[in-house]
This record gives C-alpha cells, structure tokens and sequence, in this order.
C-alpha cells in the first residue's frame, strides 16, 4: 500500500492494483502547485466530508478518469445527479472493493457543499487491503467513537488532522491515536491557511515523548506500507 500527500487533507492511495483519491484539495491551494491534478490516476474518489476544501477538484477528475465517487448517501447522491458515477455508504456500514474493504466511520465536523447544498453528516473511512489496515480521520474532533475502531481492526497507520482551530489539534491527535490503538500516524489538515499552521518540530516532538511516530510529509511525498 502506496499513500501519497497532496497537500491539506487530500491523499492518493495505492491498493490492490487501483488508485484511490482521498478529498482532491488540490487546484486551489497554492502549496500543492506543483500536483497536476491530470497527471493522477483514480479508480475511486472517497470523500469523508462536502466542503470545499475537501470536493474542490472530484468533478475535474472523475470526468476525466471515470472514477467512482464513495462517500455518504448525500454526498453520493449529489454527484449521482450530476451523472457521476458514486457508491453511497453510511456510518458503520462497509464494503467490500476490489481493492479492499471500507468502512465509513463517524467523525465530528459540519459537512455542506459550497453551493449551499446538504452534504449529510461528516465521516472517516477505515480501509483493509492487502494485509495493512489504515484510519483516515476525517476532518473531526477528538470523540470516544474512535475507541470502537480498534474493536474490530487492527491498525497498521492513523491519518489524523493535527491543525486546530477547525479540527483537532496535536494534543487531541495523541489522545485519538491511543483510542485508536495506532502509534504510527500520518498528520494531514495543517499549514494550508492561517488558522491551522503548526510547528513541526514541536508537533513530532509531543508525539514522539508519547513513544509514537509522527509524520509529516512534503506535498507529493510518499510512504509505503
């Protein structure tokens, strides 16, 4: 399994033979300039949540790449309409993907499209493939849901929003990745705009005096598990 960061919250994921986009943030957010969104290849487009800064660039991809889109019912069915092709789930339901199986997990947050449209309630997914099972938060604060997780997965990486002020901050994230069970973690959801700049230094030094790994990659940087 392949996880590269685009910036913001947006991943791509390499799985089973296909390729995943996680919230494609990508053509408007000035770090990422360097990502040529037509240059990615998706098989799939998951979304954990309708706003902007998580749906800006799903259109422009799935129209070129034919992707299926899967999110909640609402956000799944929003881009039904527009002829998109998209998999509905729901909180504590699963999937089971050619790439692997997929649950879509509780988070807290807002969700709504920047058109003002419903974008049902905000979530996480929890994916197994191909021997490694990994966590992606969400845009979310910290909630005892988490400690379901570990009930049923055994998690090889967390993926953890870590800027604070819209989502957790550092210290919370530590919190959630004991719930979680997890002490490998992927930070995302920092830097992009002012309100959620941290320090990198201090953030991976908090967890690492936690005995947990904390990384924080370059835009375009990947790790493989």
């Amino acid at each position: 399994m392949k996880i590269t960061f685009y910036g913001h919250a947006s991943l791509g994921i390499e799985v089973g033979g296909k390729h995943i986009i996680v919230d494609p943030f990508i053509t408007g957010n000035p770090q990422a300039a360097a990502i040529d969104i037509n240059t990615l290849k998706a098989d799939y487009i998951l979304l954990t949540h309708a706003h902007g800064d998580h749906v800006l660039d799903v259109e422009a991809i799935a129209k070129r790449t034919n992707a299926t889109i899967v999110s909640n019912a609402e956000i799944a069915s929003y881009y039904a309409q527009r002829e998109f092709k998209a998999h509905p789930m729901n909180h504590g339901g699963s999937w089971q993907f050619d790439f692997g199986k997929v649950k879509y997990v509780s988070a807290i947050h807002s969700s709504s499209f920047p058109d003002g449209s419903y974008g049902g309630n905000p979530g996480g997914f929890v994916i197994e493939g191909e021997h490694k099972n990994i966590y992606i938060a969400g845009d979310t604060a910290l909630t005892m849901d988490m400690k379901l997780i570990p009930l049923r997965t055994k998690l090889d990486l967390a993926i953890l929003p870590i800027g604070n002020n819209f989502t957790m901050d550092v210290e919370d994230a530590i919190i959630a990745s004991d719930f979680v069970e997890c002490d490998k973690i992927l930070g995302y959801h920092f830097d992009t705009f002012g309100y959620i700049e941290i320090d990198h230094e201090e953030s991976i030094r908090k967890f690492f005096d936690k005995g947990k790994d904390l990384m924080l990659l370059e835009i375009g940087e990947s790790i493989e598990l």
